[in-house]
């Protein structure tokens, strides 16, 4: 069964970089569209990021140009690189990978928290 594992989430201050990392257990990155997601308290998950098995990205107008997501096939991880983060940033952060239809699945999530 394969599997997603985040890592890569902590405190950091505003203005500050971060990157996320996700692991998957078997040969999935750069098949699928894979993207990030995040929740933040008492909100609703939403998308920051999502790449296509042909590379094209995309982005909401919140995090774009801040936020980057690439992978790297060979290692089958994707990652999410965050630039000048800011306090409504924070939230758990999810990898997610479309396997089509309603089939998809979800890593464990990262906590990502952006205080002074």
């Amino acid at each position: 069964q394969v599997q997603l594992v985040e890592s890569g989430g902590g405190l950091v201050q505003p203005g500050g970089s971060l990157r996320l990392s996700c692991a998957a257990s078997a040969q999935i990155v750069g098949i699928y569209v894979m993207g990030w997601y995040r929740q933040a308290p008492g909100k609703q998950r939403e998308l920051v990021a999502a790449i296509t098995s042909g590379g094209a990205t995309n982005y909401p107008d919140s995090v774009k140009g801040r936020f980057t997501i690439s992978r790297d096939n060979a290692e089958n991880t994707l990652y999410l690189q965050m630039n000048r983060l800011k306090p409504e940033d924070t939230a758990v952060y999810y990898c997610n990978v479309n396997f089509g239809g309603s089939s998809s699945l979800w890593g464990q999530g990262t906590q990502v928290t952006v205080s002074s």
